[in-house]
């Protein structure tokens, strides 16, 4: 079971009482130097994507052989940075960011914050939120982008071109939604998101979190673009209002077993889908699996969509 931010925070100072209460209790310690024990240190997840960082305006710029893709990766790692600063200056953290987009190796390694731990690669199990358990206190978003088929959604997609929806215990979500669930099934709160505007209004629907929006669309495949330099400045000050507001913060509520529910672009990938143990057929092109775990639905939804094909 998690350890909550505010359940470790009263551990600690049950630990400053108890040393108080050993002084008093034994004269002998009078005058000793009394060990000082600080707040614990926040430990937050990150996971980016790449359609909605601040700047990215063009599909091109998130494809590594298109056009500015290198510009696209500098500006991706320039919003990470700028949250990982606040974090940083809030006071002391573990910070583990995993790269979330594509072959996930977007991020420039040598250019990120130091003092986090990155995660690169895409054959992991749990994709865009590999490394996330209970042991985190919050979970921030960077970057992310609406679900497949909504209006005026930049980039609008779920996992790959293959899925025409996806749906958890009948809600329908996007890969904002699909994080938040797995966050939610292992007690740790998404406390911020940025993306485009048509996502960051969709997430709030799901649950109530601080939102920054970095561009809206123009249509499916243009943006108009907030200056980076502006969205930098309200990632930090919205950082630094989410980490004050910790103890407070919920995580989205999950129910388990997770009725899984799948509908993809073609009748062939269902066909051979439908052939997994457990996996049954709802129609042409939509199948349906009940987990139950969120960890083992996320494992199965990833597969389904980017491991297997024909």
């Amino acid at each position: 079971m998690r350890l909550g931010y505010h359940w470790r925070l009263r551990r600690y100072s049950f630990a400053i009482v108890l040393t108080g209460l050993t002084v008093l209790c034994n004269p002998m310690l009078v005058g000793a130097e009394i060990v000082q024990v600080s707040n614990p240190p926040l430990k937050i997840f990150i996971s980016v994507d790449m359609e909605g960082i601040s700047g990215i305006g063009t599909p091109k710029m998130t494809n590594g052989s298109g056009k500015d893709y290198a510009l696209g990766r500098e500006l991706m790692t320039e919003d990470v940075n700028a949250i990982v600063s606040a974090i940083f200056e809030f006071g002391p953290a573990e910070v583990v960011v995993n790269d979330s987009h594509g072959d996930m190796q977007n991020l420039l390694h040598m250019r990120l914050d130091e003092r986090v731990t990155y995660i690169q690669g895409h054959i992991k199990p749990l994709g865009m939120v590999q490394g996330l358990d209970e042991s985190f206190d919050a979970a921030i978003f960077v970057g992310y982008h609406a679900r497949v088929g909504t209006k005026d959604g930049f980039l609008a997609h779920t996992g790959s071109g293959s899925v025409r929806g996806l749906w958890l215990n009948d809600v329908e979500v996007g890969e904002g939604g699909m994080n938040a669930h797995y966050a939610g099934a292992h007690g740790v709160p998404v406390v911020m998101v940025s993306g485009d505007l048509t996502f960051t209004r969709q997430f709030r629907e799901l649950m109530n979190t601080r939102t920054v929006v970095t561009k809206e669309a123009v249509g499916s495949l243009v943006a108009q673009l907030h200056h980076p330099a502006e969205v930098h400045q309200r990632l930090q000050a919205t950082t630094r209002e989410a980490l004050e507001a910790i103890t407070n913060a919920q995580p989205l509520e999950v129910m388990e077993p997770v009725t899984v529910r799948i509908r993809f672009a073609t009748t062939t990938r269902a066909d051979i889908l439908q052939s997994i143990p457990g996996v049954s057929r709802i129609d042409g092109m939509t199948v349906s699996y009940e987990a139950q775990t969120m960890t083992e639905a996320y494992k199965l939804i990833r597969l389904m969509y980017k491991f297997v094909s024909w």
